[in-house]
């Protein structure tokens, strides 16, 4: 019969792909990490590892088993979650994860003002883009994405939503010549940023195709553009002290600003926690945001 303990191990290698890596991550020694992945398969009856050159690499049933076993785990952890919180009502933990803009920009006044109404519930917040966030959501690792339109083809659900554009801007002050938006170096995000998909379709809409450095910052791309390298697609969000100071500026095209929207997002294949509650009905009636279209009950 396997552990949780084997469960653990395994599923550390497979994110980390090193037996060391994934003692070091769980604090044991390497050769507990070999026992309890041979534990594991034995259990299980098939091989979940093979070797690989130096090193081992998973199988194409241990890349299977490790998608079930990233939900056992984040399954387990709700039932305790849930029991603590029956146990003790005032309790809760909030796991949030946002897309990079949002989490510099909009989340952390978000979680302060929250914080001070509601100090009983723990808050813990995960950055990434938007492949890294829609994957701890679908595995069930978080409980809430701070993030712009999910993808349809998972099972997600927007809870509510709050208004934000993306506007071109360029450098302040009379130090740097206005240069045509084709001429123009443009800071983009790296690929899998859903400013970058934007800055893409904005691209197309302009029908050009200019000169492009990728800066996985959205902080470094504000200092960039300050500095002259070029122009980029922000959330207005992000510049507007910058804006208001005179050292950006924003350059006008026919296709902006873009209209988007901030979306609060819960897996749909699975009950909404209590402090996912409080947070949205938070952000509701303090933050700007409106309940979403499908999630409203007339």
């Amino acid at each position: 019969m396997l552990s949780l303990y084997q469960l653990r191990a395994f599923l550390e290698f497979a994110r980390l792909g090193s037996v060391q890596e994934a003692a070091d991550a769980l604090v044991v020694s390497q050769p507990a990490v070999s026992a309890a992945l041979a534990g594991l398969q034995r259990a299980i009856g098939v091989k979940l590892t093979e070797r690989d050159g130096r090193g081992i690499r998973l199988t194409e049933a241990g890349k299977a088993f490790e998608l079930s076993g990233r939900r056992i785990l984040a399954m387990l952890e709700d039932a305790q979650r849930n029991a603590r919180e029956i146990a003790v009502a005032a309790e809760g933990r909030l796991r949030i994860a946002a897309v990079t803009t949002a989490a510099e920009h909009l989340v952390p006044r978000m979680l302060q003002r929250f914080r001070l109404s509601q100090p009983h519930i723990g808050v813990e917040l995960d950055v990434g883009n938007h492949v890294a966030v829609w994957d701890r959501l679908r595995h069930w690792e978080v409980d809430l994405v701070v993030a712009g339109r999910p993808p349809q083809e998972l099972p997600l659900r927007t809870l509510a939503t709050r208004a934000h554009e993306l506007i071109v801007i360029a450098p302040g002050g009379d130090a740097f010549p206005l240069l045509s938006l084709g001429a123009a170096t443009w800071l983009v995000r790296e690929p899998g940023s859903g400013t970058r998909s934007n800055t893409e379709e904005c691209f197309a809409a302009l029908g050009i195709d200019p000169p492009r450095l990728s800066i996985a910052s959205n902080g470094a791309i504000s200092a960039c553009v300050r500095a002259g390298l070029g122009y980029s697609l922000v959330s207005r969000d992000a510049v507007a002290n910058d804006l208001e100071a005179g050292v950006l500026r924003e350059i006008e095209t026919p296709v902006t600003p873009l209209n988007r929207q901030w979306h609060l997002i819960a897996a749909r294949d699975r009950e909404v926690p209590a402090a996912v509650h409080r947070f949205v009905t938070f952000a509701i009636e303090q933050c700007a945001f409106a309940v979403a279209p499908e999630d409203r009950v007339d």
